[in-house]
């Protein structure tokens, strides 16, 4: 293993372990300039991932030995303790001196004891959520916020630049990435469920949707969530709904993670809070497969233009 201090590549191997509608494209991302050793669960998505460049693996504990760096594209706390420690879990393989950067939001709540855990092996932990969304994450244009110790930032830079166009160092503290993305979670599950509001408004006024969503973006009342989910919000009613980019129930589990770090903090959120439950009551009327613009469809289960 070839540890480093800079943004140099040569020589340097990152396992991405979870090849999903994140994971993959941020593999193939970095296999344009990094030794990338892959594994997932589907077949299919190892396919996909070996026919970018990446090096399959049978199993995560196979595709992380050696690795200087594993990153961790899982779906939730409880994804990210077995991935590290369960019955096939890779800590104990990972070599000292190596990091795992943690790219999915999973809550602060869940980072200490993982830090405490992988440093019996001599592993550093980089809480390193992000935003961006599948498209950006293979251009390396995504946004991420970092909280880790300096010394294994360094070593982790490698994959982070190559990934990231925007990468905000937050703290020192595993766990200060979480915080972060958390309430960055919060303004963007109010705002998609405040567009598709204001769309099914705008539907039952009568307004012409297209017009409307452009006069919208071009004033005061823009902003990047608008612009983003509102052309798929308007596409949410056809057959197949949009494309799904980002499913609903991601933010059943996001929201759910700002309305507990709320309570911890005795903070009252009453606009996260009914963003919340506008997600739950899709996720229960079968939408929390569908890309989270279906929204839209909780405020007003059908158009009336038509």
């Amino acid at each position: 293993m070839s540890t480093q201090g800079d943004s140099q590549t040569s020589g340097y191997t990152v396992t991405v372990l979870g090849l999903g509608a994140m994971g993959l494209p941020m593999a193939t991302r970095l296999a344009g300039r990094l030794t990338v050793h892959g594994f997932d669960i589907v077949e299919n998505r190892l396919k996909l991932a070996a026919d970018a460049g990446v090096v399959r693996f049978d199993s995560a504990r196979a595709a992380a030995i050696g690795a200087d760096a594993v990153l961790l594209a899982v779906r939730n706390s409880e994804q990210l303790g077995d991935v590290l420690f369960g019955a096939n879990g890779v800590a104990e393989v990972l070599a000292q001196g190596s990091v795992v950067i943690l790219t999915s939001t999973v809550g602060a709540e869940a980072i200490p004891g993982t830090v405490d855990r992988l440093a019996a092996y001599g592993v550093a932990l980089i809480d390193a959520p992000l935003s961006g969304g599948p498209v950006r994450a293979g251009q390396g244009d995504l946004l991420i916020v970092v909280g880790a110790q300096p010394e294994a930032l360094e070593r982790a830079r490698p994959v982070l630049e190559r990934l990231a166009s925007t990468l905000t160092v937050v703290g020192d503290r595993p766990g200060d990435g979480q915080a972060l993305k958390t309430v960055n979670q919060l303004l963007c599950g109010v705002h998609i469920a405040a567009a598709a509001e204001a769309l099914a408004l705008a539907d039952a006024l009568g307004l012409d949707a297209a017009k409307t969503l452009a006069a919208l973006e071009a004033g005061a009342a823009g902003s990047f969530m608008l612009s983003n989910r509102g052309p798929r919000i308007l596409e949410a009613y056809e057959e197949d709904g949009a494309e799904v980019l980002s499913r609903l129930d991601i933010f059943v589990k996001d929201m759910g993670i700002v309305g507990k770090a709320t309570r911890a903090a005795g903070l009252p959120s009453p606009l996260a809070a009914a963003a919340e439950q506008l997600y739950l009551l899709g996720q229960a009327q079968g939408l929390g497969s569908a890309d989270d613009s279906a929204v839209i469809k909780v405020v007003a289960p059908h158009k009336r233009s038509d």
